[in-house]
């Protein structure tokens, strides 16, 4: 397998019952299925350093594709949805409209009493500045958030790309900066 060479390869985290519920993350393991999806690409991703999120389901994701040396790093969560966390979208947006509304639109805003996703954007800044090269597995968020960053836009408009479950976004260094290789793209086996 060809090295990662002067690139970050973010691979979206396999699935979870709370992926499959439209739920706010909640640090639920990764469900069969999205395992058995993810040993079947093992073998395929770059050789190269590897990095997972804290999380249970992109570590075991991470272990499932091969990448049993993967690092987890702190900066890669999700953001904490507070009191959010496991709900469904959809019962959020019936009790708490406006507050899921103003979520969605402003980067600094925290209804839910977890974090905001200008800090995700600013942890995830940092990480990027210390120059990685390798394969991370994380979830949407974090790799929305890098996608922002290196396109200059609002964290909050990176929500306008998709992201599914084992692909994979790349990064590449280029110059002063980053640029974007792609987006989203299926890993094939």
């Amino acid at each position: 397998m060809p090295s990662v060479g002067n690139a970050v390869l973010f691979v979206r985290q396999a699935t979870s019952a709370g992926m499959r519920e439209a739920r706010f993350p909640a640090g639920e393991p990764a469900d069969a299925s999205g395992l058995a999806r993810a040993r079947a690409l093992a073998g395929t991703l770059p050789d190269g350093p590897a990095w997972t999120s804290p999380a249970r389901a992109a570590r075991e994701t991470a272990a499932a594709l091969g990448l049993a040396g993967a690092r987890p790093a702190a900066e890669l969560a999700e953001a904490d949805h507070g009191r959010w966390a496991g709900r469904r979208y959809a019962d959020v947006a019936a009790e708490e409209p406006d507050e899921l509304a103003r979520w969605l639109v402003d980067p600094w805003a925290v209804p839910h009493g977890g974090e905001t996703r200008a800090a995700l954007a600013g942890r995830v800044t940092g990480w990027l500045a210390a120059d990685p090269r390798g394969v991370v597995v994380c979830d949407a968020g974090v790799i929305r958030a890098a996608v922002a960053l290196v396109l200059g836009i609002d964290v909050t408009a990176g929500d306008r790309f998709d992201v599914a479950p084992l692909s994979t976004t790349c990064l590449s260094a280029a110059g002063s900066g980053w640029r974007v290789a792609h987006v989203n793209r299926k890993v094939s086996a």
